[in-house]
């Protein structure tokens, strides 16, 4: 007589890993609101300590005067039509250049000595020789951010180019593809993370320039309203203008790690 066993299903040990990726998204969900609670917090403590602080009330009673006002709606506009501008050319004009330099020789030789001598240099220094040059419009500010963008993202779209596993292009050439195919099919999507990382780097340093940009030579935007408050030591106003970069620079890197994601998932993550 046969003895017919059943077997039980082990359950999984750590659970499976959508409901793993679930439980750690909402960790770090949970961590991100307790940090800005904290932060607040500790912000609000420091300005009834003494120190010469607007509290997070007084900012945000002056951000919805300003709000209904029209004044930092018309703030916003400037800013971010400039920093999408100068961030978008500078990117656009990064990625083909990097792939020359990565994947020519020649191109490397040609371009790499000027890329390497401006960015030691601070686009921000290079302001007063523009102003100059292109007068005071949105031309001197919006190239001031292209610049910054662009040898953000170009070096690490080289480096992304440079670094692409050797074996899988040996490969692709055994099987017969020929440099194009290899170029579409196997260059761009490896170093596609590196073009991402770079383009939030040059993101930050975009927002960063616009805002000393604005402090020298504009009529509107949110670093010409820091500079007006500094005038009348409006120090609410000030930190109005502090929070909204601050806002929209993370919405933006935000939403190129979505990108990051969606367009790298195929790719072993830890």
């Amino acid at each position: 007589m046969t003895t017919s066993t059943v077997s039980t299903p082990t359950p999984a040990r750590n659970g499976s890993p959508p409901r793993r990726r679930a439980g750690r998204r909402t960790t770090l969900l949970t961590l991100n609101a307790v940090s800005i609670v904290a932060g607040i917090g500790i912000w609000w403590v420091l300005a009834l300590s003494g120190l010469q602080l607007p509290t997070p009330p007084e900012v945000l009673a002056k951000a919805v005067d300003l709000t209904v006002s029209g004044t930092l709606g018309e703030d916003l506009l400037a800013s971010l039509g400039r920093v999408l501008a100068g961030f978008l050319l500078g990117s656009a004009a990064a990625v083909p250049v990097g792939f020359l330099m990565g994947w020519y020789v020649p191109a490397r030789g040609l371009f790499e000595p000027w890329i390497q001598f401006f960015r030691t240099i601070p686009p921000l220094a290079l302001l007063p020789l523009v102003l100059v040059l292109m007068g005071i419009g949105e031309l001197p500010k919006v190239f001031v951010i292209f610049l910054a963008a662009f040898l953000a993202c170009v070096i690490s779209t080289y480096q992304g180019v440079v670094s692409v596993d050797r074996t899988l292009i040996n490969a692709a050439r055994v099987l017969g593809a020929k440099d194009g195919t290899i170029f579409l099919r196997v260059v761009v999507p490896a170093s596609s993370p590196f073009i991402l990382v770079g383009m939030r780097v040059g993101l930050g340093s975009a927002w960063a320039t616009l805002v000393a940009a604005e402090l020298l030579a504009a009529q509107a935007g949110l670093g010409f309203r820091m500079q007006q408050a500094q005038t009348y030591y409006d120090l609410a106003t000030i930190f109005v203008s502090i929070v909204a970069i601050g806002v929209l620079g993370l919405v933006m890197d935000r939403l190129l790690l979505l990108a990051e994601t969606r367009l790298t998932g195929w790719q072993e993550r830890r």
